[in-house]
């Protein structure tokens, strides 16, 4: 029995609609429930505690997911852990009222292999919980290895178990209480076959000789650091770029950092304490009265009169800010320039890029990966704008990806291409008619 076969009986009782006879998609059987029904919400430490000591009394890999509440909070915390291991069930996990009673549960997790779906977008949540996870199993990044077209949930559900999962509450307001009935149901959904799916793919991977990488790939990802915090967040407003005045970006900028203290002191996504296109508009229109802030677009409405004089701040903000302290037309430059621009930053490493970006691109499709999964490509792009020592060696370039953090497989498949590609271009420039 594999690590996945709970005995269930997937023909009969399962409660599933008729299969689906659209030819152009797979044939499934739609997963509408749980097997097992909807488990309650534990929300108490006795709680926890008996789903703890349940789930340390099963065996094989444990299935976690988490539903958070992007879009209507600031905050990227979970509001909703949902957990399931073969023999122990499956288990929704409050963890808002009392997160200091999750200490039971963290222990029975902290060893076992954990399997995620997307596993970039449930661990920094777990890790704010005190979640420790030494083994995982991401099933979305064995999908890309694997070269699937699709690699969500419900559709990799379908090409490997046949089954259709209900969808449909992902961008929800988690946060809510009391959590609807429907919601629940999708939340134990997302788990109730990811163990099974988990060992199919498994299979695939082993089968496809990927499953070395496939390890290689889960170690990064647990070990990897938290990026850095983002510069000049502020940029990233939308339709920034119509405004040409410092002044006026001073303006975003101020208004930006006044929305951004709001939306974290209120635990609400920023977009909702004001729109993106009320702060351009403002920072464009400049009004210095409550009056004319209240006659643009949004800010008329009950809650921005009410918020007018925080604007009407920021604005006074910018307009005084000194000379020296507005910022730049443009965004300053950090990392290498676009690929686009090396012709006249960096003639060399331009045609460095030309030729190697094309062999790794064609490794990538002899093994079925994407070529972003195979080498990243700001590790392509720095190796391309630096060189390596010509006659370029395959040691040579494995040494220089792997002080870039590539991988060993990846090292494997890409070092002697790109070697070759390196040496192409030099035999190229040293020709007769390189300069023709």
């Amino acid at each position: 029995m594999s690590s996945g076969d709970d005995g269930r009986d997937r023909s009969s009782d399962d409660p599933r609609a008729e299969a689906t006879t659209d030819p152009a998609e797979p044939s499934t059987t739609p997963l509408l429930q749980p097997a097992d029904g909807v488990p309650p919400v534990l929300i108490t430490p006795e709680e926890f505690a008996d789903a703890a000591a349940r789930i340390a009394g099963a065996a094989g890999p444990i299935a976690v997911d988490t539903e958070r509440a992007s879009g209507y909070r600031y905050s990227q915390r979970a509001y909703l852990v949902q957990i399931r291991r073969s023999g122990a069930g499956t288990f929704l996990l409050d963890p808002i009222e009392h997160p200091e009673a999750l200490a039971p549960v963290i222990a029975a997790l902290d060893g076992p292999e954990w399997v995620l779906h997307a596993a970039d977008q449930d661990l920094p949540c777990l890790r704010d919980l005190g979640f420790l996870c030494r083994q995982l199993y991401d099933t979305e990044l064995a999908g890309r290895l694997l070269g699937l077209a699709k690699v969500n949930l419900a559709a990799m559900v379908a090409e490997f178990l046949g089954l259709g999962l209900v969808k449909g509450h992902g961008a929800a307001d988690w946060s809510r209480r009391p959590l609807p009935d429907d919601w629940l149901n999708y939340a134990a959904l997302d788990v109730e076959v990811l163990i099974e799916l988990r060992d199919a793919m498994d299979s695939a991977l082993a089968d496809a000789g990927k499953d070395r990488w496939a390890r290689e790939e889960f170690r990064f990802v647990l070990d990897r650091p938290a990026p850095p915090p983002r510069t000049e967040r502020w940029r990233k407003t939308s339709n920034i770029h119509t405004i040409k005045d410092v002044r006026t970006l001073a303006a975003v900028r101020e208004l930006w950092k006044a929305r951004e203290e709001l939306a974290q002191k209120r635990d609400v996504a920023p977009g909702r304490i004001l729109p993106d296109s009320a702060i351009v508009t403002a920072a464009t229109a400049d009004p210095t009265t409550p009056a004319e802030l209240t006659r643009l677009p949004v800010f008329g409405g009950p809650r921005q009169r009410r918020q007018a004089g925080v604007w009407l701040s920021a604005l006074q903000r910018a307009r005084t800010l000194p000379d020296d302290q507005l910022p730049s037309r443009k965004t300053p430059s950090v990392g290498l320039p676009p690929v686009n621009r090396w012709d006249q930053r960096n003639p060399e490493a331009a045609e460095r890029a030309a030729a190697v970006r094309p062999a790794v691109r064609e490794v990538a499709e002899a093994h079925r990966v994407p070529v972003e999964n195979l080498l990243a490509p700001e590790t392509v792009r720095q190796l391309c704008w630096d060189g390596v020592p010509l006659p370029a060696t395959a040691e040579a370039v494995d040494r220089r990806l792997a002080d870039d953090g590539a991988r060993p497989w990846q090292r494997d498949l890409c070092a002697a291409a790109i070697a070759e590609a390196l040496n192409s271009v030099a035999v190229e420039s040293d020709s007769p008619d390189s300069g023709q």
